[in-house]
């Protein structure tokens, strides 16, 4: 949430893993943002709260990243954009734990479908999807999970 301060978003992680949940940790940028060519400083301003985790509680965890200018509005991102975004999340998460970064599950976000499912689990970094208004279509959340069992 917009509102929600870096520590704020720390705590509730913090209180995810002490109740043995796995936390999802939503980042992305606005579409100003992303204009003014400030996307990878805004993510990793998001992603630097992570950075005081233990390697055993940051392997608990899960990234999604959700471009906040895509989320209701029927845009996606590009396929180069979420390669580089996915890219970049592995390369700061691997200065502070190199294994760890390699494993992380980073999801993506942003106005998943079944229409560009396939093409969007098809990018190297894409370990799965959050998905928001298509979950609640039975028949939708079916025909995106059958374009990602067509991916394999």
């Amino acid at each position: 949430h917009k509102s929600e301060t870096n520590q704020e978003c720390y705590e509730k992680i913090q209180r995810a893993l002490a109740s043995k949940l796995k936390p999802i940790y939503c980042i992305g940028e606005s579409l100003e943002e992303r204009e003014l060519g400030k996307t990878d400083l805004r993510l990793e301003e998001q992603l630097s709260l992570l950075k005081d985790l233990s390697p055993e509680d940051l392997s608990q965890c899960v990234i999604a990243y959700e471009p906040i200018w895509a989320i209701g509005t029927g845009r996606s991102a590009s396929s180069d954009q979420i390669h580089h975004v996915h890219a970049r999340i592995r390369s700061v998460i691997s200065q502070w734990h190199q294994t760890l970064a390699e494993n992380v599950k980073i999801l993506y976000g942003g106005s998943v479908k079944p229409s560009n499912a396939n093409e969007l689990y098809a990018i190297q970094g894409v370990d799965g999807f959050l998905i928001g208004g298509a979950s609640l279509d039975a028949k939708s959340f079916y025909e995106i999970g059958v374009a990602c069992s067509q991916s394999y």
